[in-house]
């Protein structure tokens, strides 16, 4: 690494406009091209999808050749079916129906929508099928004109879900408050603004070419907000490690060069080392095999790649260009002077958190683990599956639908399953039709009708979102169903987007014990092979399954109970969305990861030194203790943004990691880690000699200095 920095910073003009080159070149590539984001979810094994073939064998359609949406409105004074009222609502949907894309439009008044009418309320609607890469907005713009005093008109459904952005500029936020912690913790403006910078650049041409790379691969819109929430908080922070080991340097009177080539070859290191993890773990969801969401993996593991570069290339370079100025006012007049930039002798914070946990381990380890399982206790009541309309929040366009609807026509009016049969012979249709007599007896079956010769529409009497209605589509594939295809040929098979949602949520939560064992085998691994220790690597992958329980109790307790996510703009609690757990067990576990080497690796450092055990988790915590605290509050800022942005699932997201975090940094590693490591004594760095042999040898600390105490850091005191 050493060798890169010296490369670096003998040539920082020509790094530096590399970069400015790669993102204009990018910039004029994706503007030109555009983007081509595509928010399929297949799931190929599932009932749902052998329900979608065979409709689209009997029909000739697929799921995604066309969507369904809904027009709703409800009259006060007039009666929904007067004369007045069906004149209007016919000039309405006659206008609709001529909508480009628009493909069929059924209205209450005729035959076939006669269900859709519920005079006693005063509600009708009519449904409207659409191509499915049709713009929707003259639909929209189209019945909302008619939307009057008395006349009350809303849109929803499938067709006219809002999607998610790329970006509500919330990030901005995060950056900001980013920029103030850093300018307090290193008293220099240009120190500061150094790892946002560093961190944005990263960013910005890995979205670019994100945006590229989806005219090649399946990827959606969602994995541009994933890839910024989760590449800024890296970013930052990998830049802020290195930024501060640079700062120590110059502080101990090492020359601007060396002192970069330092930070590179130890810093750097952990970061590559570090990085590379977050890397493996997210494209270790490719092992849910689900489209949307490896590529969802895909765009954050090349966010963070494109990280790592900007933080051991560029940053080197613009701190070359810098060279003292990332020094605060008073420490460069110290050391012009020759003076020694430490103001106080006075233990900091930081030494004395570390004489307070090896003091008191045991107790230490008792409040961190409760602190842990209090945290982490929502977990076991956590319930995976889609929100639906009756969680949004009061006023948006998709509330008011459902207020509409709901009331007229039953909770489950959205919720409706498709249940498409084989009929081989008579004695199936027999059973089949037995089956669509029995179903209106069925517990949760609001209504039954068919909708075509060997398919039958079932609405629920709950909401999509409720465990009500997953009762209701289990029940009917493991009791019912059975029941009515026993001895003949007949196979029913439920489908429908609720149906849809319980599957894929079914097939992720079946999967995510293996991914979790996965990654925690990693971690293992990973650490083991960077440190030649079998303690340190265990207690590491155990604490990262911790703060990764922390992080799911956290968004079930704040977006399940709903404690708290009124005040986040995201509606009442629901069931959390699929996609969410599997990115927080793999985002959390290569974060948490980070704070775990570059802890650990400076104990190790010191181990190697001294062979004391003690000092070494001393100096090791005192070290970066500060840093590490000063990293996670601004990964928290990052991420606490996102969840503002009023979208549930990138709310989620960034809530869930803020809070996972935050807890890992002061709870586990600052707390729990050296406590235990405390504890455990010299077998810290116990390491078989068979293993010894067989393990790689790399080196996260970069290569052997005699023990110093840091300049601009307090000596530490160890008794």
């Amino acid at each position: 690494m050493s060798t890169l920095a010296h490369w670096c910073f003998r040539r920082r003009f020509a790094v530096a406009g590399g970069w400015i080159v790669a993102l204009v070149a990018l910039a004029a590539i994706a503007l030109g091209g555009g983007t081509a984001f595509t928010d399929s979810a297949d799931l190929p094994d599932s009932e749902s999808a052998t329900a979608y073939a065979l409709l689209a064998e009997s029909t000739g359609q697929t799921g995604s050749d066309t969507v369904n949406g809904t027009i709703v409105w409800h009259t006060d004074g007039a009666a929904v079916d007067s004369a007045g009222v069906k004149a209007d609502v016919t000039e309405m949907l006659a206008r609709i129906k001529a909508v480009p894309g628009v493909q069929a439009v059924v209205s209450p008044y005729d035959k076939a929508g006669a269900a859709q009418l519920s005079t006693a309320s005063g509600t009708a609607y009519a449904t409207v099928a659409l191509a499915a890469d049709a713009d929707t907005e003259p639909v929209t713009t189209a019945a909302l004109a008619y939307d009057t005093a008395g006349f009350d008109v809303e849109v929803g459904g499938q067709a006219f879900a809002e999607q998610p952005g790329a970006s509500h500029g919330t990030e901005a936020i995060g950056i900001i408050a980013a920029l103030v912690i850093l300018v307090l913790m290193f008293r220099s403006g240009w120190a500061a603004a150094l790892p946002i910078l560093t961190g944005i650049v990263g960013v910005a041409a890995s979205l670019l070419l994100v945006m590229i790379a989806s005219h090649v691969v399946d990827l959606a819109a969602t994995s541009l907000t994933m890839g910024a929430l989760i590449g800024l908080g890296v970013g930052i922070d990998y830049a802020l490690f290195i930024v501060n080991r640079h700062r120590k340097g110059l502080l101990a009177g090492r020359p601007v060069r060396d002192s970069i080539a330092d930070a590179l070859d130890t810093s750097g290191r952990a970061v590559v080392f570090a990085g590379a993890t977050v890397i493996v773990a997210l494209l270790g969801m490719f092992v849910v095999n689900l489209g949307i969401l490896t590529g969802m993996a895909r765009a954050a593991a090349v966010t963070v790649l494109f990280t790592i570069l900007a933080a051991i290339t560029l940053l080197p370079a613009l701190l070359a260009m810098l060279g003292h100025r990332v020094l605060s006012r008073r420490q460069r007049a110290a050391l012009s002077t020759g003076a020694s930039p430490i103001a106080s002798h006075r233990p900091g914070l930081a030494a004395r958190w570390a004489a307070l946990i090896d003091r008191a381990p045991w107790r230490a380890t008792g409040a961190a683990v409760l602190v842990i399982a209090v945290l982490a206790a929502p977990v076991t009541m956590m319930r995976v599956g889609d929100a639906d309309a009756s969680s949004d929040p009061a006023g948006t366009p998709a509330r008011a639908y459902h207020d509409l609807m709901a009331p007229a026509f039953g909770d489950g009016f959205d919720a409706s399953l498709l249940l498409v049969a084989q009929v081989p012979d008579s004695a199936a249709s027999t059973a089949f039709t037995g089956l669509a007599t029995s179903l209106a007896t069925v517990p949760g079956v609001a209504a039954v009708t068919p909708a075509g010769k060997t398919v039958l529409t079932v609405v629920p009497a709950t909401s999509a979102q409720t465990e009500e209605t997953a009762d209701l589509v289990h029940r009917l594939r493991d009791e019912v169903i059975p029941a009515a295809e026993a001895g003949t040929g007949l196979r029913v098979y439920v489908g429908g987007t609720t149906a849809t949602g319980i599957d894929m949520a079914d097939a992720l939560m079946g999967k995510l014990p293996l991914y979790l064992g996965l990654i925690a085998a990693l971690g293992f691994l990973l650490l083991a092979v960077a440190f030649r220790s079998i303690l340190v690597p265990l207690v590491g992958a155990l604490s990262n399954l911790a703060t990764i329980l922390v992080g799911l109790g956290a968004l079930t307790a704040i977006f399940q109970f709903g404690w708290g996510s009124e005040l986040l703009g995201v509606g009442s609690g629901a069931p959390i969305m699929y996609l969410i757990p599997v990115l927080i067990v793999g985002v959390v576990f290569g974060l948490s990861m980070d704070y775990q080497v570059f802890l650990v690796s400076r104990m190790h450092e010191e181990w190697a030194h001294t062979r004391d055990n003690r000092r070494s988790i001393r100096v090791g915590l005192t070290e970066t203790g500060q840093v590490i605290a000063a990293a996670a509050t601004i990964m928290l800022c990052v991420f606490a943004s996102f969840g503002f942005s009023g979208e549930r699932i990138v709310s989620g997201i960034g809530i869930g990691l803020g809070i996972a975090v935050l807890v890992d940094a002061f709870v586990v590693r600052l707390t729990l880690i050296p406590a235990l490591m405390r504890l455990i004594g010299r077998a810290n760095w116990a390491y078989p000699r068979w293993a010894d042999r067989i393990t790689p040898r790399v080196s996260v600390e970069g290569p052997a200095a005699g023990p110093a105490t840091p300049a601009d850091e307090e000596p530490v005191a160890v008794r």
